[in-house]
């Protein structure tokens, strides 16, 4: 896999980092629709540390993947699905997931907190737990519902969604200087 397959070299990605309970997903859906009136076409890419279903036994999608169908595709009139089985395959990785999004203008990756790309941090005092920034240099910003005057990047209050989104906006990369810094490791 990788990014041969790739068809839109402008599409921009952002990561949001955090704990478990920091508000990430809450953030994102509090960021998608100020992007959205600004303009941008935003997908969201998350990663399961566990392994999930978005299928239900008993239907006929279920009973298609469990025959041992590769892919299944699930359409209707307002939307379609695509449930991929990887069966002993390895787990795909961010490169070969994001060759997968259809085009948009900006792409919110939460998790894969390991690779290489900029992402910022959500960060909840009341969760006790470190911070991660000292430790990823790829983490430009941490928004937070306290101030941390220690912090070597820049600190935005979890609150101001609009400053947020423009953070967002002007540190996201382009899809093709991920792919070359993949080639470059």
């Amino acid at each position: 896999m990788g990014f041969a397959r790739v068809y839109n070299k402008f599409m921009r990605i952002i990561g949001l980092a955090g704990w478990s309970g920091s508000g990430k997903t809450t953030l994102i859906t509090k960021a998608i629709p100020q992007l959205i009136a600004r303009g941008c076409k935003v997908s969201t890419l998350k990663h399961a540390h566990h392994g999930f279903d978005v299928d239900q036994p008993g239907k006929d999608s279920f009973f298609h993947r469990a025959a041992g169908a590769t892919e299944v595709i699930i359409s209707s009139a307002k939307r379609f699905a695509i449930l991929h089985e990887l069966r002993d395959e390895p787990e795909w990785d961010l490169h070969s997931l994001l060759s997968k999004v259809s085009p948009v203008d900006l792409v919110l990756i939460e998790g894969f907190k390991r690779d290489k790309f900029p992402k910022l941090e959500v960060h909840r005092v009341a969760n006790g737990k470190p911070l991660l920034q000292p430790g990823d240099p790829y983490i430009v910003t941490i928004a937070s519902d306290q101030p941390l005057p220690a912090a070597k990047v820049p600190v935005l209050d979890l609150n101001d969604i609009g400053a947020i989104v423009d953070r967002m906006l002007e540190r996201a990369v382009p899809l093709a200087s991920l792919a070359a810094a993949a080639r470059s490791t």
